[in-house]
């Protein structure tokens, strides 16, 4: 189940009054400057808006304690490295319950990529340029999302392996220190690579269930610009 949709600015929440969603939306879409136009709607802000809002819900939910643990579609296995190496580590992955241990410890280790990840899609959500508006509103569920990972250019991951890699570094978990010192051979930083490419794919994922969720029901905003943007399609 997608989390719950709140009002990512002030200026969106004055705008989410009762009586107001669909009538004053439509008028809101037309009298904005500078914003890309189809049928008198403001598509160009509307994508900002539908970004702004799938972005923000995404990383509310993924940033909580057992933000991708307790998801099923947001847990992420162990880093691929660490089942390629022998010895002590072999041992440690051999038994179900240490395995399950440290592969939950990886999780709460996202959420910290989660958080340095965060700001920077708010960023580019609001700097992004947009050439495609209509394309993108029209677009399947999770069309915007998909435009915008690409416009990043897998930035993310680049920005999370320091978070990723310290967060390995400190762990208070013996049995990650274990499994990090049963490493020979195999740098840190490595590790936080591989792991943020996986973290990057279940930020999107998350990211793209948002968008569905709110082009399913835009009402759930309470935005008269994206509920009237998605209307007319």
């Amino acid at each position: 189940m997608s989390a719950q949709i709140s009002s990512p600015e002030p200026r969106f929440r004055a705008l989410g009054r009762r009586g107001f969603m669909v009538g004053v939306g439509a008028a809101s879409l037309m009298a904005l400057p500078g914003c890309a136009s189809y049928g008198g709607f403001g598509y160009l802000d509307a994508v900002r808006r539908l970004l702004d809002y799938s972005t923000r819900n995404a990383f509310a939910r993924l940033i909580q304690p057992g933000g991708f643990w307790d998801d099923q579609l947001a847990r992420l296995d162990l880093p691929s490295v660490l089942g390629s190496r022998g010895g002590v580590l072999a041992n440690i992955l051999s038994s179900n319950l240490f395995r399950d241990r440290l592969q939950h410890q990886f999780n709460i280790f996202a959420e910290q990529g989660a958080r340095r990840a965060a700001p920077i899609v708010a960023d580019t959500v609001r700097t992004i340029g947009i050439q495609n508006a209509v394309d993108l509103i029209r677009g399947g569920p999770s069309g915007a999302t998909m435009f915008l990972r690409q416009a990043m250019a897998g930035s993310l991951i680049n920005a999370m392996v320091p978070a990723l890699g310290d967060a390995m570094r400190v762990a208070g978990d013996p049995l990650v220190g274990q499994a990090i010192g049963a490493l020979a051979g195999v740098d840190i930083g490595n590790v936080a690579r591989a792991f943020s490419a996986q973290v990057d794919d279940a930020i999107w994922g998350q990211v793209g269930r948002e968008e569905a969720a709110i082009r399913a029901d835009p009402r759930r905003t309470n935005d008269p610009v994206l509920i009237a943007a998605l209307k007319v399609l």
